[in-house]
């Protein structure tokens, strides 16, 4: 009788921790509002306040993948070769933390904030910028803009500090960021089973993106990071980058396995022509023997599930060559059909956080066999986006990044780039030319 008894009661026992794991694996991130900060800027009039506003969005229904596999989002090469000249423009005064992104209609839409939330959009391709909209008062930016390629969404994200917290926060747009409102559906479930219980933090990293070629098309996919709690500069050894996916519109999203390689973050993906996922990001610290002088890569060829084949870049930098500390920066895949033409952005200095320099790759990241600076003064975080076919913006190529007195775009083609100096890792070829 007391063998039966003392076994039902381990059988208890045993499903409670059960449960009591389970339940600390799974954590999300709460949606608080908050009255706004005083601002220059105005709101846009859809904009989630407290009392009166109107209430959150819930996200869209997804359109069959095969009404939305016809968009034009890839198209030819020439638009990028036109030898139009290098521009650039002022756009935010003091802050941090730039991106852009391309709306469907081509609309280019620039983001910015390290206390507060804003975006300008310029309709016409870059040539004008209309004013900013204040998305959120009181926050940090989160990286990871995405273009819902399926339903056109725009996706932003912030979250309230930095190291995260659990307030996250997930804005939408459904007309090309003329408005902005928050998603009441946000769901960001913990990181991998190694750090139950651990919300991934969403700063900073650069846009996501709608995968359309591999196993998983319509997912919308960006960079992440685990801090394990701790501060950048003075945290373990075990922090790491990963991913955040999701499957239905950004409703819920759930991690990735880590990055192989401890102490990175502030990372970048862009998907291949071929499915496969890549994956290059900023390096904190490293114990590994790695040279943590040079980006890091990985690639998914799962839909961004998993990262493997580690690789040490010897072309890309991780900023200012005298630090160990690393600099994030820009990615981006021209919308070129059948090709795979990458762009990156960052510093080649040994004296600071100076000499904006970009690097171009025509096999997905193989070889970058040109480099072009493109300023030789303050250049900090950055990040990229091209523009799509049919619209003002096609055949552009965006730069927003920050030089510590506030951030400049600057706008450039394929032609440009081909006119920096070759830095004897691989050949351009002939058909980009």
């Amino acid at each position: 009788m007391t063998m039966v008894a003392s076994s039902v009661v381990m059988k208890n026992t045993t499903s409670l921790i059960l449960c009591l794991t389970f339940a600390a694996i799974i954590a999300t991130a709460s949606a608080a509002t908050r009255k706004p900060a005083s601002s220059g800027y105005q709101p846009p009039p859809k904009i989630n306040r407290v009392g009166g506003d109107p209430a959150p969005i819930k996200a869209p229904p997804r359109r069959p993948l095969s009404e939305w596999a016809v968009s034009p989002q890839e198209g030819k090469l020439a638009p990028f070769l036109q030898e139009r000249p290098l521009t650039k423009t002022k756009l935010f005064d003091g802050g941090r933390f730039p991106s852009v992104i391309v709306a469907a209609n081509g609309t280019v839409v620039a983001t910015w904030g390290n206390k507060d939330y804003h975006t300008r959009r310029s309709p016409d391709g870059g040539s004008t910028w209309e004013k900013a909209i204040l998305v959120d008062p009181s926050c940090i930016s989160g990286g990871g803009a995405i273009v819902d390629e399926i339903t056109g969404d725009l996706l932003v994200f912030t979250e309230a500090k930095h190291p995260p917290t659990d307030d996250q926060r997930l804005y939408r747009s459904r007309d090309a960021g003329k408005t902005w409102q928050r998603d009441k559906d946000f769901v960001l479930h913990a990181l991998h089973r190694r750090t139950p219980g651990v919300i991934p933090s969403l700063h900073m990293d650069e846009n996501g993106i709608t995968l359309r070629h591999g196993p998983r098309p319509g997912r919308l996919i960006r960079s992440t990071g685990n801090f394990m709690g701790a501060t950048i500069s003075g945290g373990p050894a075990d922090t790491f980058a990963n991913a955040i996916y999701s499957d239905d519109g950004g409703k819920t999203w759930d991690t990735s396995t880590p990055f192989p390689a401890f102490g990175t973050n502030e990372g970048a993906v862009e998907e291949l022509s071929d499915g496969r996922i890549l994956y290059i990001s900023r390096r904190h610290l490293a114990t590994d023997g790695l040279d943590h002088h040079w980006k890091h890569m990985a690639w998914s060829h799962d839909g961004g599930s998993t990262w493997r084949d580690l690789r040490v870049s010897k072309v890309l930098p991780d900023g200012n060559s005298n630090s160990r500390y690393g600099l994030m920066h820009g990615l981006i895949r021209l919308p070129v059909k059948g090709r795979d033409i990458l762009v990156f952005s960052n510093i080649e200095s040994n004296k600071g956080r100076e000499r904006g320099t970009l690097w171009t790759s025509f096999d997905g990241g193989e070889t970058w066999p040109v480099k072009r600076l493109i300023d030789a003064g303050r250049f900090a975080y950055s990040s990229l986006t091209a523009g799509r076919p049919g619209t003002p913006s096609e055949g552009w190529i965006y730069l927003h990044y920050e030089n510590y007195r506030g951030s400049i775009m600057a706008r450039f083609d394929l032609a440009w780039l081909l006119q920096g100096e070759a830095t004897g890792d691989g050949k351009v070829p002939g058909w980009a030319q």
